[in-house]
């Protein structure tokens, strides 16, 4: 039986008018922490107060995000109309200046204290009084819990103050709880939303994106290796998706369940990478105020990815041979030794074996994180994946910014031919620009001048072009393959040229394992080129 339930006539002991409180706060608590709607759970708590006949009209407001006023959350006996106007600036009327003193403020007589604004409108002559209570947190008053009081209220003020505090407490709490639950859950929705999305139905590895040779191989490499504990050292020019190889080995691996940790290197100051990585004790240096632990604890049992491995200074390169070795360290500041079970991923887009021969990257650590190299190819030489690409990012920023529009088949060759300095990143930046910037409908290319580097337009823009002669030619594509060991031109009819040329492609496919930009150079042709001629001579890759 809770004390709330105690009958009417043991009342009279002010003991137990305390008991009851605290029943009644009790009974609040458990429903606030029961439902899923704060607002209708605080307003029933408020309900249960006033059937106590401990106070009427109760209302709680929250400070808005500018910090200038306080806005009506939850209340009760408030027609709409009321609501409305229930809204106090700092330091405006008792709530408002509860809010700024960061103190109670208690009116025992609101007929006659200028400090009573009556803002929500006509009283009952039965109230007398009014308090205002600030609610407090870490970053100082976060609202205000207010309330009237009749005459025969059975508690003084102090007891009253006492009681809104504790409910403006667990109401403010409960409500950061919810917030912060219903963030969390909505990021968790998007990110799986944006997963989905990232996973085609024919070309995917997790939620890697490529049907080029070269990814194809990388793909294989991942499968075979994912279920050991080899370290892994990712490898390949920033943009390429180092991360996303990284978290793909995690998710196949036994470890998917564990926790997968990311830190880049070259993100944080050398002071203090240290300390994220192997965190510190209380008090070991002057802002650390309690024990923290680093990343390669948080990560136990599961998968840490470490980004930007060749910024790492000497000492700290020491450090990770040793816990690479022996699974175990000490938190800076620290004697404890603490036994770590971690699957390594590094990354870097440093050349360390330079680094090495100039004494600026151990040696032995570098072959303990080459064990299992992943060479990620810029991509420039992932000519295939180009348009799946640009095709999936388009699509997924027109969904998000409800836009429909399509590339012509000029605007379409331009960007396969770009070179994509910034590889994957940089494509996913320029397919949101575009759909931001360009109209609905069909891009065109002139319109990739708005979205491409200030060099786009005269080194890709399309150039005036000259068709093709009907009557006899010169072989276009390689002096090599058609001219080699003969002085004079040979006269060839087109047919019999357009044979040649698809069997030098052919073969120049071969040669290159099916990596077109390489037999796209081999054969002189850019790579728009030699995918033009594939198309028209209808190669089987």
């Amino acid at each position: 039986m809770l004390v709330s339930d105690l009958p009417d006539e043991c009342q009279t002991c002010s003991l137990v008018f305390a008991y009851k409180e605290i029943g009644l706060l009790y009974d609040i608590a458990v429903l606030l922490s029961g439902s899923d709607n704060v607002k209708e759970s605080i307003e029933k708590g408020m309900r249960m107060l006033k059937h106590g006949r401990y106070l009427d009209r109760c209302a709680l407001f929250l400070l808005n995000d500018e910090k200038t006023q306080l806005e009506l959350f939850a209340s009760i006996d408030l027609t709409p109309q009321q609501k409305s106007m229930a809204i106090y600036k700092i330091g405006e009327g008792a709530t408002g200046l509860a809010a700024k003193s960061a103190e109670p403020i208690v009116i025992e007589n609101i007929h006659n204290n200028i400090n009573y604004l009556n803002k929500m409108g006509a009283l009952n002559t039965s109230l007398i009084s009014y308090v205002a209570v600030p609610i407090m947190q870490k970053d100082g008053v976060v609202g205000v819990i207010s309330a009237n009081l009749k005459k025969d209220a059975p508690l003084d003020f102090d007891d009253i103050v006492h009681m809104l505090t504790i409910l403006g407490s667990i109401s403010l709490g409960t409500l950061s709880v919810h917030r912060r639950y219903s963030k969390e859950k909505e990021e968790i929705q998007d990110l799986k939303a944006y997963y989905q999305d990232e996973m085609l139905s024919d070309y995917k590895f997790e939620n890697i994106i490529g049907r080029s040779t070269a990814m194809q191989q990388i793909f294989s490499i991942i499968e075979t290796v994912a279920p050991s504990d080899a370290t892994i050292l990712v490898r390949g020019e920033t943009g390429t998706g180092k991360e996303l190889i990284a978290a793909a080995v995690h998710n196949i691996s036994p470890r998917k369940n564990g926790p997968f940790i990311k830190l880049n290197c070259a993100a944080i100051s050398e002071t203090l990478l240290e300390s994220e990585l192997f965190g510190h004790e209380k008090g070991a240096f002057t802002d650390a105020k309690e024990m923290r632990k680093g990343r390669f604890e948080l990560a136990d049992g599961g998968t840490l990815f470490l980004d930007e491995i060749g910024d790492i200074t000497p000492a700290l390169q020491v450090k990770l041979l040793r816990i690479l070795q022996e699974q175990e360290f000490e938190r800076v500041g620290g004697t404890k030794t603490i036994k770590t079970n971690v699957r390594l991923v590094a990354a870097t887009n440093r050349n360390l074996e330079k680094m090495v021969k100039n004494g600026e990257f151990r040696e032995d650590l570098f072959y303990r994180l080459n064990v299992i190299p992943v060479n990620l190819p810029p991509l420039r030489e992932r000519y295939e994946d180009i348009q799946l690409l640009i095709e999936h990012y388009l699509k997924k920023y027109m969904r998000e910014h409800h836009k429909e529009m399509y590339f012509s088949k000029a605007a379409l060759e331009i960007l396969l031919e770009y070179p994509w300095p910034g590889n994957i990143r940089e494509l996913q930046n320029t397919m949101e620009r575009i759909v931001l910037i360009c109209p609905q409908g069909e891009l065109q290319p002139e319109m990739l001048n708005h979205v491409m580097p200030f060099n786009f337009q005269k080194m890709y823009m399309p150039q005036e072009r000259v068709e093709e002669p009907q009557k006899t030619v010169e072989h276009p594509v390689s002096d090599h393959e058609f001219s080699q060991g003969h002085d004079e031109h040979i006269s060839l009819t087109k047919s019999s040229l357009q044979d040649m040329e698809k069997e030098a492609i052919i073969k120049a496919l071969i040669e290159n394992r099916g990596i077109q930009t390489k037999a796209a150079k081999q054969l002189g042709m850019s790579a728009r080129q030699i995918g033009y001629k594939i198309k028209k001579y209808d190669i089987d890759l």
